[in-house]
């Protein structure tokens, strides 16, 4: 038998929960996602006010740290420096822009967090200390 080490849906409800008391302090509205390390939902909210098409995107967020274990920071640049269009990957999910975070614990990979709605850089502040908070790293 393979055992998967991934996020719990408690553990996902308490990264969204520090998600939207960041964003709140700062009277934002914010899409947050997190996913288990193949990519899959767990959780998501959509605050009140946050536009649409951050649903979205924070999910595909999620889902590209995930999988391919790095941020989506990282992943864009990758995608810029090196030519490669998204199509590259075949999976339209993925994407280059910031907010997205892969949540590491004892070296692994055990999901990924996605933030979307802000800046990226807003974003990905948000997505940092949410797990700092819930993994107390």
């Amino acid at each position: 038998m393979y055992l998967i080490e991934k996020v719990s849906s408690i553990e996902a409800f308490a990264l969204i929960a520090k998600a939207v008391e960041l964003a709140t302090k700062i009277n934002k509205s914010i899409a947050v996602a997190v996913t288990g390390p193949e990519g899959e939902l767990i959780s998501f909210l959509r605050m009140d006010g946050a536009n649409p098409a951050s649903a979205r995107i924070a999910q595909s967020k999620a889902y590209t740290s995930a999988i391919d274990c790095k941020s989506t920071r990282a992943q864009g640049e990758f995608m810029r420096n090196d030519y490669r269009e998204q199509a590259y990957w075949t999976d339209s999910k993925i994407t280059g822009f910031g907010g997205g975070l892969p949540i590491i614990q004892n070296g692994k990979v055990i999901g990924g967090i996605g933030v979307s709605g802000l800046s990226e850089e807003e974003d990905e502040r948000i997505a940092r200390e949410s797990i700092q908070a819930v993994f107390n790293l």
